[in-house]
């Protein structure tokens, strides 16, 4: 353990407000936080911030726009892309355009049912962009579970692939939305649909949207301010053990999260993180 993670631990036990308080200034807020921790409204409560502003758009603003901020690498399909963070905050201010004209606004739910393909980070980012609450649903999830998630979650929208691809087997997933859309209670407004090389789905007249159709049509918005104690996404347990329990993570926690990896990493500018998962705090450093 660095002596640099024992100090602040030591520093965030002694002093907690003010440790936290300091710690807050590494961020951009929309108005910064009174308090950095107290025992009765927890980190930041006074704070409006943008997650995606802070994931992606303040470092363009820094001068790191031309800088590589994800690393896609599939050896399945053999798709292999970089993507800058000025192209990152193109493409997911593009994407939250899309959502915005589909009426999804601040507050409202999208459930993403998708692989992990460079679609589906700009989707997380795009929900927080507008101040959306996401959940992400394991792809390739079995009909009756992402039932549940979606009579729980009671989202607006919900946003798909035509398949995702495990070895060399390629799973349908627009079947699997269509049979969870039958069993729920809750019903949706649209289904957007992305359609992969590998299969194209076919599509429900009058609910289901083509991804790349609508994403033409939008207009690239900007960052909603949101309080720190706002809902960022739900994440659920597996139901494995009954019905899946979801849990509210908020905008100060995932910030409280990003900050703490990066720190134990000892991640610097220009380093490279490998994640199995998209993570909103990327910081300076490169996402794979």
């Amino acid at each position: 353990m660095s002596s640099e993670y024992q100090a602040n631990y030591a520093s965030s036990q002694s002093d907690p407000d003010s440790f936290w308080l300091s710690a807050a200034q590494a961020l951009e807020w929309k108005r910064a936080p009174g308090k950095g921790w107290s025992a009765q409204d927890g980190w930041f409560a006074d704070g409006v911030i943008n997650t995606c502003h802070n994931a992606v758009d303040r470092h363009v603003a820094a001068g790191r726009g031309d800088q590589t901020a994800v690393i896609y690498e599939s050896p399945v399909t053999g798709r292999s892309q970089r993507f800058s963070y000025a192209e990152l905050r193109d493409e997911v201010a593009q994407v939250a355009g899309m959502l915005s004209q589909l009426g999804v606004a601040k507050g409202d739910r999208v459930v993403i049912y998708m692989p992990m393909i460079p679609e589906t980070l700009f989707a997380m980012l795009a929900c927080a962009r507008i101040g959306a609450i996401h959940s992400v649903v394991f792809g390739g999830f079995a009909a009756p579970e992402l039932a549940k998630r979606i009579d729980d979650a009671k989202p607006k929208l919900l946003l798909t692939a035509s398949c995702g691809i495990e070895g060399q087997k390629v799973i349908p997933y627009k079947p699997l939305v269509d049979h969870a859309l039958e069993l729920a209670a809750h019903s949706i407004d649209h289904v957007v649909l992305l359609q992969r090389p590998q299969l194209t789905a076919d599509m429900t007249a009058g609910r289901d949207l083509d991804w790349q159709v609508e994403l033409a049509k939008a207009q690239p918005v900007g960052c909603v301010p949101v309080a720190s104690t706002d809902p960022l996404y739900i994440l659920y347990t597996s139901g494995t053990t009954g019905q899946p329990k979801g849990v509210m993570l908020t905008h100060r926690m995932l910030r409280l999260a990003g900050e703490g990896a990066l720190l134990v990493a000892a991640a610097q500018d220009g380093d490279v993180l490998f994640v199995w998962e998209p993570l909103y705090h990327i910081g300076g450093a490169q996402l794979v």
